[in-house]
């Protein structure tokens, strides 16, 4: 496979579908077949594709049922203070597509708010002018799955300042209350509630890395399965989803320290979670055209 990707040492072929005709990826057929033959998985002559100007995408491609899926995903890194305003973070997303068209599609992809994407990282197959000038993804896909744009969205921090705005909001918040007492475990609950949205949030799970002073941790929670480490000195809750028409998920308990030693910081608490059908960065597709259609 390296002899056919590299020429003299530098990149020559490394378009999956030019890769997949130059070497066939192995089977149990195939490998009898060539056991009984002498032969082997790579192909003895150049692929159509590969002296092409379009060499991600192979020549001949039918299908039956002409299919184009486009997924948008994106991720939120941010962090959060006690107040619940946004110190720092940024959104990171991608474009994912499955084509299965015949012959040779030229695609276009437009977005209603496109200036939302910043940092972004194209496909070989995108023409950079048309996005440069236009704000459109003008295309001609490879066939099958691959990643046609990643981006970055930045996450401006929460600020008094008028010219700093918050361009998203953080789907989820959390009220906390620790109080510490003498000869007494530590006591404290913690309420997280989703900011009013239309979508759930769903496969949520906090992590709360605890000093390496903690001795025992007695939490208790409203919804989910709660667990702890004692040698990592790691909690961990697995909330599910979160529906706003529902209760409240509560965490309550007791945290016991050593005798006489110093109370630590509260602990930085670390959220995951999902949302279906949803773009964080308010990213939204308009249209998708379709060129050189063959029926």
């Amino acid at each position: 496979l390296l002899e056919e990707m590299l020429d003299n040492g530098y990149p020559l072929a490394t378009e999956s579908n030019i890769l997949q005709e130059l070497i066939k990826p192995p089977n149990i057929i195939r490998s009898v077949v060539n056991t009984m033959t002498g032969k082997s998985n790579v192909c003895e002559t150049l692929p159509a594709g590969q002296l092409s100007n379009v060499p991600w995408r192979r020549s001949g491609v039918k299908y039956t049922n002409n299919e184009a899926y486009f997924d948008v995903v994106e991720e939120i890194d941010a962090i959060i203070d006690k107040s619940g305003g946004t110190v720092s973070g940024e959104i990171t997303g991608w474009i994912d597509a499955s084509i299965k068209l015949t012959g040779m599609p030229d695609l276009c992809l437009s977005f209603v708010n496109p200036r939302v994407l910043d940092d972004v990282s194209f496909h070989p197959c995108v023409r950079y002018k048309k996005w440069d000038q236009e704000k459109l993804l003008s295309f001609i896909p490879p066939d099958g799955n691959f990643r046609l744009i990643s981006y970055n969205a930045p996450l401006a921090p929460t600020s008094q300042d008028l010219h700093v705005f918050i361009v998203v909001a953080i789907p989820m918040y959390c009220r906390r209350s620790v109080t510490f007492k003498d000869r007494v475990p530590a006591a404290g609950h913690h309420n997280w509630t989703k900011q009013t949205w239309a979508k759930l949030l769903e496969d949520v799970v906090i992590t709360i890395p605890f000093n390496k002073v903690v001795l025992t941790v007695t939490l208790t929670a409203n919804q989910g399965s709660t667990s702890f480490d004692p040698s990592t000195k790691i909690f961990t809750w697995k909330v599910g989803k979160i529906d706003p028409q529902k209760l409240t998920p509560s965490l309550k308990g007791n945290i016991q320290f050593p005798v006489g030693s110093a109370y630590p910081e509260n602990p930085t608490l670390i959220a995951d979670f999902r949302i279906h059908q949803l773009a964080t960065s308010g990213l939204k597709v308009n249209r998708l055209d379709l060129y050189n259609e063959v029926r």
